[in-house]
C-alpha cells in the first residue's frame, strides 16, 4: 500500500495499491490538471531529487521551501512561540534533515493550513511531530488524508496560544484563512488568501491564480472585513514575497484599487 502524491499540486492521498484515478484538487477550476496528463509520485521519490531549505525570515520566524521547486512551489512558515511552535501551511517534502532542524528549533505543536492547495503531506508532518492539524471545517471535503490529530474549526476566528489566532477570510476557498501573529507591530501569514504582489506595495485577491479567475466584489469586501481590526505591519505570502512595513496601508489601498474596477 502506497500513499501517492499528485505531482501537480503535491497533495498526498490515502494509501492504496494503485494511484488514484484522478486528483480532485487539480480537477477543480482553481487549479489545473497538467496538460501532459495526471501523474503521481511518492514521498520517497520526491526526497531523491529535492531538498528543503529552512531560512530565517525574522526573529522567531523561519520559511521552509523545497528546491528545486516541486508542485505548486509554496513556502511554509515555522513560528517559534513560547506556548508551542506553529507550522503555517505545509510543503510536500519531509526528510531527515528537515526533521532534525525543526526538532532543534523546538518541534511543532500545531500545523495550520490556509486552504486545500497546501494540504500536501500534512499527515506525515503531523505524525512525525505529534502535531495537531487545524483546518477550517468548510474545506474539510478536500482532505486527501486524515488522522486523529485533525481539528476542524468553525466560525470566523480560532484562538491558539500566545495571542496567535487563525482568521477565516474566505474568497479563494470558503474556509481560506490567515494567521495573525501579534509579536512586535504584528504579522500576517497569508498564504495566497491575500497574494503579495511582486512590487511589494500592493496585494491581490483571486479565485484562481493559475487560471486568472478574479474574485467577485462581495468576497473582496469579506476579506477586507476579516482583517479590518487586526493590528499588523508585516505580511508574508506563500511565494517568497513579503511586505515588511506598512502592510495595513498596503491592504487598504489594494482593496480600494480593486473596488474601483467594480464601480
Amino acid at each position: 500500500m502506497t500513499n501517492y502524491i499528485c505531482t501537480t499540486c503535491g497533495v498526498q492521498y490515502e494509501a492504496n495499491t494503485a494511484p488514484p484515478l484522478n486528483c480532485p484538487i487539480c480537477e477543480d477550476d482553481r487549479q489545473y490538471v497538467n496538460p501532459g496528463g495526471q501523474s503521481w509520485t511518492t514521498l520517497k521519490e520526491v526526497s531523491k531529487q529535492h531538498r528543503n531549505i529552512i531560512e530565517k525570515v525574522s526573529e522567531d520566524l523561519y520559511a521552509i521551501y523545497t528546491a528545486p521547486k516541486f508542485a505548486i512551489g509554496q513556502r511554509a512558515f515555522l513560528v517559534i512561540s513560547p506556548g508551542g511552535n506553529i507550522l503555517w501551511d505545509c510543503v510536500t517534502l519531509l526528510d531527515p534533515s528537515t526533521i532534525d532542524i525543526i526538532e532543534k528549533l523546538g518541534g511543532i505543536k500545531a500545523i495550520v493550513l490556509s486552504h486545500p492547495h497546501y494540504f500536501s503531506t500534512i499527515v506525515e508532518w503531523s505524525e512525525t511531530f505529534q502535531a495537531d492539524i487545524y483546518i477550517h471545517a468548510e474545506d474539510a471535503s478536500w482532505l486527501g488524508r486524515k488522522n486523529n490529530k485533525l481539528r476542524l474549526w468553525e466560525g470566523d476566528m480560532e484562538p491558539l496560544w500566545d495571542q496567535i489566532k487563525i482568521v477565516r477570510c474566505g474568497g479563494h476557498f470558503p474556509g481560506a484563512c490567515i494567521l495573525h501573529w501579534p509579536v512586535g507591530e504584528g504579522t500576517l501569514l497569508v498564504g495566497d488568501t491575500i497574494q503579495v504582489s511582486p512590487n511589494l506595495t500592493t496585494v491581490s485577491f483571486m479565485y484562481s491564480y493559475p487560471n486568472n479567475i478574479p474574485l467577485p466584489k462581495k468576497d473582496i469586501l469579506a476579506i477586507a472585513s476579516a482583517v479590518k481590526f487586526l493590528e499588523y505591519n508585516v505580511m508574508h505570502g506563500a511565494f517568497g514575497l513579503s511586505i515588511r512595513q506598512d502592510a495595513t496601508a498596503v491592504m487598504k489601498r489594494s482593496v480600494q484599487r480593486y473596488l474601483k474596477i467594480y464601480e
